[in-house]
């Protein structure tokens, strides 16, 4: 059985009007998008790695990563695509703890979370430790479901969901920013939804955006 913390971490404490970036509208369900086609990853398959610039690189099998101390996140997500929905309960491995077992490097600012099939999307790192940032393997106290992620994906929300890797597979730390999937077909390298980064500047990549 995972190592478990009572603790609900939700800092915010805002009204609900003042919980919605600009450009983004309430909805009451949890739209699916997905790029391509949803993988299945069973729990036999399942591997994730930490690697990079790191003192400790680490390995985990599903049962391994499920005995890591979890804790549940109360947080609110903004997709890029203008839908916001707020107060959504996850549990899972928060990154301070992949942090302190890892030990990043002081040359590593920037992280690269991965996932299937073929994705990573780029994170500073003063974003990927804050502490209410995790890879999640529940939701509503359910195993996450396949299309949102499951059996594990990675959970940034203060970012706009996209920086949320579904169907995570791993971490790689880097001593420079790296875009990431949707990073290299034009959308922002951090993606705050408060300050509306949904693509880059160049006009290059924005073309057809």
């Amino acid at each position: 059985m995972p190592a478990t913390a009572p603790a609900i971490i939700h800092p915010d404490t805002l009204r609900k009007s003042d919980r919605v970036p600009p450009g983004q509208k309430l909805v009451s369900g949890w739209p699916v998008l997905t790029a391509g086609q949803t993988p299945f990853i069973t729990k036999k398959q399942f591997f994730f790695t930490v690697d990079g610039l790191v003192e400790q690189p680490l390995e985990y099998s599903w049962e391994q990563f499920l005995a890591l101390p979890s804790v549940t996140l109360k947080c609110d997500l903004h997709c890029v695509t203008t839908w916001s929905r707020l107060d959504m309960t996850f549990r899972g491995v928060l990154h301070t703890e992949i942090l302190k077992r890892c030990r990043p490097k002081p040359e590593a600012k920037f992280a690269l979370t991965l996932g299937e099939p073929g994705y990573s999307t780029n994170v500073p790192m003063a974003d990927f430790a804050r502490p209410d940032t995790m890879f999640a393997y529940e939701h509503d106290g359910a195993p996450l479901p396949v299309p949102h992620g499951g059996p594990l994906r990675d959970l940034i929300p203060h970012l706009y969901l996209w920086k949320s890797s579904k169907w995570a597979t791993g971490i790689e730390f880097l001593a420079e920013d790296k875009p990431g999937f949707w990073e290299e077909r034009g959308y922002h390298m951090r993606g705050d939804p408060w300050k509306e980064e949904r693509y880059r500047d160049d006009p290059v990549f924005r073309k057809g955006f």
